[in-house]
Formats: C-alpha cells, structure tokens, sequence
C-alpha cells in the first residue's frame, strides 16, 4: 500500500511539473508574440508618421490669421521627400535656430529666387537670392514671426511636411486660404 501511494504521488509531481513546464512555455510564447507585435507596430507607426503624414498642434503667433495658436493641422510629408514643395505652401519645418523644436512657416521662395528680406515697416526695400538646396519661409504675421528674415534661408532637408488642412477647430476644419502677404513674393 505504500508503495501505490508513493507512486501516486510521483506521477502527480509529474503532471504538475508538466502542466506548469506547458503553461510557463505558453506564459513564454505569449509574452515573445506580444512584443513581436509590439516592435511591428512601432515600425509601422514610425514609418507612417515619418514618411506619410501626422496632425500636429501649431503653436505661437507667427502664422495668424491662417493658423491660430493651438490649432490643429494635417500635415501630409510625401511632399518634402519627393522635392514637391511649392512657393506659398505651409510647411512644418526643424527650427534652424533650435534644432529640438519645429516650426510652422509659409515658403515665400525657392531656390534661385529672389525673395524680399526686409520687413514691412523697413523704409528701404531689401532683397536677397535663394541659395541651391534652401527655401525661404516666412509667418503671415510679419510683425510677430521669426522666421528665414532673422536665420536666413532654410535648408530644404529641414522641411519635414507641407500643411494640407486644419482640422481643429471644427469651424475651420478644412483647405488653408492663401498668403495674406503674397504681395511679398517676387516673381521670377
């Protein structure tokens, strides 16, 4: 009799090292396939917002009346990756200035233009050309924007997508109006 039941208990220790050895592999399995799934993600996230587009939430003063503070934008970046930006597109941009945070401006010219680089209360008129590789952003608000006026043109590897519309607020939501200073792009 003592020897079933020491038996008895040998094969259930053995059932239980089975069952847990199973549900620590399937434990195991589990937590590998999630942080597969994870990694998969996050590169396709990564790849979505950096080569196609995000939202983004604009901040400061610079680019009123078109783009309040805090409203919220699409911005779509085929554009800068295939060279596609055009004179008077909004773009979002790395600040040259300040490489950790990004700006909002509106591309007043291109390289080999020539763009006006005073500001509009200036009495004497200044004007400058658009070195290869750079674009010349400037604010709508001209009398409150940092802009290509203060740090010069901008290298175009800095732009990282072109505005298509606003989305916040719902009373605006939709395509972005043209330059209210488009009298400041020279022709040609």
């Amino acid at each position: 009799m003592c020897k079933r039941g020491v038996h008895k208990k040998e094969v259930f220790c053995d059932q239980l090292h089975t069952y847990y050895t199973v549900m620590l592999q399937d434990v195991i399995g589990k937590t590998f396939r999630l942080l597969g799934y994870t990694i998969q993600y996050g590169c396709i996230a990564h790849c979505v917002f950096e080569y196609l587009g995000g939202i983004v939430m604009c901040t400061g003063p610079s680019m009123e009346p078109t783009i309040q503070n805090s409203d919220i934008v699409f911005s779509e970046n085929l554009s800068s990756h295939f060279y596609r930006i055009q004179k008077g597109d909004i773009v979002i941009a790395t600040n040259p200035a300040d490489p950790k945070t990004n700006i909002c401006k509106r591309v007043m010219g291109l390289e080999g233009e020539k763009v006006c680089t005073s500001n509009p209360s200036d009495f004497i008129k200044t004007h400058s050309y658009v070195p290869k590789g750079h674009v010349w952003l400037e604010g709508d608000n001209l009398r409150n924007s940092t802009d290509s006026r203060c740090y010069g043109p901008v290298p175009y590897g800095l732009i990282r997508g072109r505005i298509c519309f606003k989305l916040w607020p719902l009373t605006d939501f939709g395509f972005l109006r043209s330059s209210p200073n488009s009298h400041r792009i020279c022709k040609g």
